[in-house]
């Protein structure tokens, strides 16, 4: 009987407007939270998530900008690869080792002839794309295994090879075309022979495996104990605007389009951060037009509380009811909002996926623990407010 004759004054005294506002506010207010968490969640299954990893894109070949100050002078210090490699943005660093002898290649065969001036380099193999089991050398091979350039394929293919009516190559004919290996040395010209096992799209260069770069450098090589002048670093995100800044900052270059995104990254971020704070001070908004509520909802109907706790209702008993009133709506717009941004996720799940990208089509567990912590501080501003009020009424 009590619940019910609280219930006929709380309708009464409740203005409609007052509690409009307040739901607005909140639901604008956990809109804008949930979606910055969700947008945080996204941007780290596009950027570390298996499915989103560019084996490209992620290896970037690093070295000196060619200036007039550093022309001559390219090569990078042991102290410089050590700061690369404490950078956050640095998950390994490979050195690219350099032929110190003049080499050249030409083709064997008669129906495809050419020669050419080229320079081999080498890399640890974790940091080469091609994956083969021709991809070794020792004393006794019979012949120099090669990594080539896609690009020096295509240059051929749609440039020499078009305009010296000369027929086009695929890859399996490249693999299968013998290849002259000619290193000039001060004794003459010793020959080997070459065979390309693979074309890769993460290196520019002609790639030999290390050991026989490591064993002709100390053969032929005219330079010892030389320098590297340009490293491979892998990082999960090229686009990482604190990678671009490093390198800027440093008179360090990599291939631009690899790192084109981190422009865009900041003004994401941007976007993120100002959602955060709008977020917050909606929040703090909505619990402020919720305690105003609830406070004018309770002193429209002071005298009517009165009188109930005159007739025995305890304060604690006007408590319990008063949250069972005002709380669940809480609840149901954080769950209104909560299946909006799910709804949203869904959306842009099946737009990316047609781009090539995967995020999760499910809204994210952070997101969900979010909306948990919400709700909580706002049962705790709840009660808080109510027990306040109550005890000053009666």
């Amino acid at each position: 009987m009590l619940n019910i004759l609280l219930k006929k004054l709380i309708k009464t005294s409740a203005g409609r407007i007052r509690f409009v506002m307040a739901v607005m506010g909140l639901s604008v207010a956990l809109l804008l939270i949930f979606s910055a968490v969700q947008i945080e969640a996204d941007y780290y299954d596009l950027l570390r998530s298996k499915n989103n990893q560019d084996s490209i894109a992620n290896f970037l070949v690093v070295n000196k900008a060619v200036t007039n100050k550093t022309v001559g002078a390219t090569t990078l210090s042991d102290a410089e690869i050590t700061d690369l490699k404490k950078q956050q943005f640095t998950d390994a660093v490979g050195l690219l080792t350099s032929c110190h002898f003049k080499v050249s290649a030409e083709s064997l065969s008669e129906r495809i002839p050419f020669y050419s001036d080229i320079f081999f380099e080498s890399v640890p193999d974790e940091f080469i794309d091609v994956k083969t089991d021709a991809w070794k050398w020792d004393a006794n091979s019979d012949y120099i295994p090669m990594i080539v350039p896609n690009m020096f394929l295509d240059m051929y293919n749609f440039g020499f090879a078009t305009s010296q009516d000369l027929p086009q190559l695929t890859q399996e004919l490249v693999k299968n075309l013998p290849v002259q290996i000619n290193i000039k040395t001060p004794l003459g010209r010793v020959n080997y022979y070459g065979k390309v096992v693979g074309f890769s799209d993460r290196i520019s260069s002609v790639l030999v495996p290390q050991p026989f770069m490591e064993w002709a450098n100390a053969k032929f090589g005219t330079i010892q104990n030389a320098k590297s002048s340009r490293i491979v670093i892998r990082t999960k995100d090229p686009g990482n605007p604190a990678l671009t800044a490093y390198l800027k900052k440093n008179g360090l270059t990599t291939d631009a389009d690899k790192t084109r995104f981190s422009k865009y990254r900041r003004v994401v971020d941007f976007v993120v951060n100002l959602s955060w704070i709008t977020g917050a001070v909606m929040l703090l908004f909505a619990l402020l037009i919720f305690t105003l509520f609830i406070q004018l909802t309770i002193a429209s109907c002071k005298d009517e509380i009165m009188l109930l706790v005159t007739l025995g209702a305890a304060p604690k008993q006007l408590q319990q009811f008063l949250m069972k009133q005002f709380f669940p709506s809480n609840i149901i717009i954080s769950v209104i909002v909560l299946v909006l941004i799910a709804l949203l996720q869904f959306l842009l799940q099946q737009f990316l996926y047609r781009q090539g990208m995967y995020v999760s089509p499910l809204i994210s567990l952070f997101t969900i623990g979010t909306a948990a912590i919400i709700l909580l501080v706002l049962w705790v501003v709840n009660k808080w407010s109510i027990k306040n009020y109550v005890y000053e009424t009666t």
